[in-house]
């Protein structure tokens, strides 16, 4: 299991698997939503994020009654990945405490800069970071 994976699994309380899931869902949601340069430099940077992003990008997208109505108001986006992990049975005080650990990591691998690059191109994500 990555080193990534077990410090969030551990620091938000869940088990490893759910936190490789919801980890992978969370940067492949920057993948396709952030800048390209910025999220591409994170992702490289993090180590184990490519394969991650490999295995779970997309995830979950558009499933059920609620993905699809989402998406049909195009109200995917950040609203759409809550969706998806609260999915996979996580609660907002878990989806926060995952968002802050996963950027909290990514700034110590990619640098602050790079990360707030990230954070500040996807509407509404500074709040939940």
């Amino acid at each position: 299991m990555n080193e990534l994976v077990n410090r969030i699994a551990t620091n938000v309380g869940i088990d490893a698997d759910v936190a490789e899931k919801a980890v992978g869902m969370m940067l492949g949601f920057l993948q396709r939503e952030a800048a390209d340069g910025p999220v591409a430099k994170m992702i490289e940077a993090i180590p184990g994020a490519v394969d991650l992003v490999a295995r779970y990008n997309g995830e979950g997208e558009g499933k059920g009654l609620l993905g699809g109505l989402l998406s049909a108001i195009g109200g995917g986006g950040i609203m759409g990945l809550g969706q998806q992990l609260m999915a996979l049975g996580l609660g907002m005080g878990e989806i926060t405490s995952l968002s802050r650990e996963t950027i909290a990591a990514a700034r110590e691998y990619a640098g602050a800069d790079v990360v707030d690059e990230v954070v500040a191109s996807v509407p509404g994500l500074s709040q939940f970071v």
